[in-house]
């Protein structure tokens, strides 16, 4: 009798597993396969991420004129590959030397990335290893073999209605830093190599440029640090396999697009930049020593150099810290109107109206916030302590426990957070 009862709780288990795969044409090899997430829940979960992406790498890079050069060319590329999704591109204000994808489309390439290219062929090399990546739904993969469908159920929740229950946004954040920490294995580096190659050389570019960009971060790697290679394994034997794939499958290449006058008109304006960037370096390390003066002296000369979205967000930070909550709020706007995709400005500027307590004002900064990144702890103990002060019984309930649930126990305001919480709750 037991063994009727698990033969068919496994007939259950395989039968739901089936349901809920979506049956898709794999577009590379034109096969149906069957997948956890069909082609627009993975759009779907990229898209969510998007925001986390450009936070974590300090904003947008401000010049538009650089942002459509990159997304005009990714786009060209994108073109030639088989399969449709929304693709983007984006060029994040970083100093790291990285590009990366999203599930569904979005590829980043960092400010600093760009100025250790040579020639336009090596920018269109890396977008297409990215595209490689999103082609072969290694992103995808990921997301099904970790986590699951249950957490993914819950995730495309989030990304869909923007859940306010702790454990729905709590499996965002999880998912989030995997996706942006995803480290590739070494099959899937060659695969999308191998694609890589392939759309570079049917979009009318010399697919040699992937080749000496991988023979810089080499050499950069005896001196510094390529953030690329701390996610993409670079093993000489794939340099080896790339040189072959070029010589035996592509060897007219040489007479494809080596370089263009554009690609150096963009490299001018990067460097015209770099100035300011390297002031807010600096600055960087004597917020975290503490020396604010020194610190807020770097920033004033980096946003006298070029006055990026960065430049002004660490310097309304080192304002809030210094309780110079006007000049805090003039920065976080400065910031927020070159760049509206960027988290911590909207963060900063509402906490700051939060300790001048205009409470209604820093709710509207607050959750213009939320919409963007929903797993922020400082978050929701502010969003909590303004909707207490005007009276908003339940919001208060819901922000305080999600900033309880979220915090990793040394924020200084969770003492607070539960007195305010039993307060509303009556004990």
């Amino acid at each position: 009798m037991k063994k009727k009862y698990i033969k068919f709780f496994v007939f259950a288990i395989l039968s739901i597993s089936v349901i809920a795969c979506v049956a898709e044409v794999d577009p590379l090899s034109g096969k149906k396969i069957y997948t956890l997430l069909s082609t627009e829940q993975e759009i779907q979960i990229g898209h969510k991420v998007i925001p986390s992406a450009i936070n974590e790498n300090n904003g947008l890079y401000p010049d538009r004129e650089v942002q459509n050069y990159v997304k005009e060319l990714g786009t060209k590329i994108a073109l030639v590959t088989p399969r449709k999704v929304d693709y983007q591109f984006y060029v994040v204000n970083s100093s790291q030397i990285n590009a990366f994808a999203l599930p569904g489309g979005p590829v980043f390439v960092t400010r600093g990335l760009l100025l250790k290219m040579d020639k336009e062929s090596e920018l269109a090399g890396v977008l297409a290893h990215e595209l490689g990546h999103i082609n072969a739904r290694h992103h995808a993969k990921f997301l099904e073999k970790t986590y699951g469908m249950s957490m993914l159920i819950g995730i495309l929740g989030v990304a869909l209605q923007d859940s306010k229950y702790a454990s729905a946004v709590m499996s965002l954040a999880q998912i989030s830093a995997g996706l942006l920490q995803l480290k590739f294995s070494r099959d899937q580096e060659n695969e999308a190599d191998s694609l890589g190659v392939r759309f570079s050389y049917q979009a009318g570019y010399d697919p040699g440029g992937l080749l000496t960009m991988f023979e810089k971060f080499k050499v950069i790697t005896k001196s510094g640090t390529v953030e690329w290679l701390s996610t993409h394994p670079l093993p000489d034997t794939r340099i080896k396999n790339v040189q072959q794939m070029i010589s035996q499958q592509y060897p007219y290449s040489y007479s494809l697009i080596h370089d263009s006058d554009r690609f150096h008109k963009i490299q001018g304006i990067l460097n015209s930049t770099k100035e300011s960037y390297e002031y807010v370096e600096r600055a960087k390390k004597y917020i975290n020593s503490r020396n604010y003066n020194e610190a807020i002296n770097l920033l004033d000369r980096a946003i006298q150099v070029y006055g990026s979205n960065q430049a002004y967000t660490y310097r309304a930070l080192v304002n809030l810290i210094l309780k110079k909550y006007n000049n805090a709020i003039m920065d976080a706007d400065r910031a927020i109107q070159i760049d509206n995709l960027y988290f911590k400005p909207f963060l900063i500027k509402g906490v700051a109206l939060n300790q001048r307590g205009q409470w209604r004002e820093s709710i509207d900064a607050l959750e213009k916030a939320k919409n963007l990144i929903i797993d922020n702890a400082d978050l929701y103990y502010y969003l909590g302590v303004d909707y207490y002060e005007i009276g908003d019984r339940k919001n208060a309930i819901d922000n305080l426990s999600n900033a309880l649930s979220l915090t990793d126990g040394k924020r200084g305001w969770e003492a607070d957070a539960k007195r305010r919480l039993k307060i509303l709750r009556g004990y």
